[in-house]
């Protein structure tokens, strides 16, 4: 085979084994790019995903009740009622046995069985015809329909049926003992302690002859506002 002839072989070789090299990386720097590409919408879907929530109702939102712990006016308790920058409509009324309240330019508003913050809403939105946007705070400042609310009673067979103030660490042997102890007609180990609960009652056994005669605590429950403790009589 002439010279010529090989020069050209080889040189057509060598052109063949660039292209094929030069075709690869740019394979292989499209496959990176996509790859990339993917990435990146992958970590933007998770971000989307991860931020937006399901759609929140705001009429639901908006009435949603206040929780059931959160204290409501009532009848004789005296609420202050503070307009910023407004110091002649700050004022501190009782609660009327209707279970309103008057303030000047709104009259009349409703108190009794509304939490604090609802009525301050009501006031505000009262308000906004006289006032630009106002701003009103109520506090409870004396507390008296709640009174009957936070007792704790003793009744059946005790030397004197009882209706206590609750007072914070209160027991079942103190509210016993401030009703002058059972009778000699009583069965103190079947007395009940029954506590109200959320739409229902709960009844607890108190063994309250071994309380006090022998010492054993088991039963001797910490009371809470509403209980009522029964001591039942002997069974003949």
């Amino acid at each position: 085979m002439p010279a010529e002839s090989l020069v050209w072989e080889q040189r057509s070789g060598e052109h063949e084994s660039i292209m094929r090299d030069t075709l690869g990386v740019d394979m292989l720097v499209s496959a990176v790019r996509t790859s990339l590409v993917l990435m990146v919408l992958c970590v933007v879907g998770i971000a989307g995903c991860a931020t937006k929530g399901p759609p929140e109702d705001a009429s639901t939102a908006k009435t949603m009740s206040p929780p059931d712990n959160e204290y409501r006016i009532g009848v004789d308790d005296r609420i202050q009622i503070s307009v910023w920058k407004n110091p002649d409509l700050s004022i501190t009324v009782p609660v009327r046995p209707d279970g309103m309240v008057s303030m000047p330019l709104v009259g009349d508003v409703t108190a009794g069985g509304q939490t604090t913050s609802e009525v301050a809403e009501t006031i505000r939105k009262k308000l906004t015809a006289y006032i630009r946007d106002p701003s009103v705070a109520v506090i409870v400042t004396e507390l008296h329909s709640g009174e009957f609310i936070s007792r704790v009673r003793i009744t059946g067979a005790v030397r004197t049926q009882k209706s206590l103030p609750f007072r914070q660490g209160m027991t079942v042997l103190d509210a016993v003992l401030e009703a002058g102890g059972p009778t000699e007609f009583a069965s103190p180990n079947r007395s009940k302690l029954y506590r109200r609960k959320k739409g229902s009652s709960e009844v607890l056994d108190i063994e309250l002859g071994d309380i006090l005669s022998k010492g054993r605590l088991e039963t001797n429950y910490t009371l809470k506002p509403g209980d009522v403790i029964t001591v039942p009589e002997r069974l003949f």
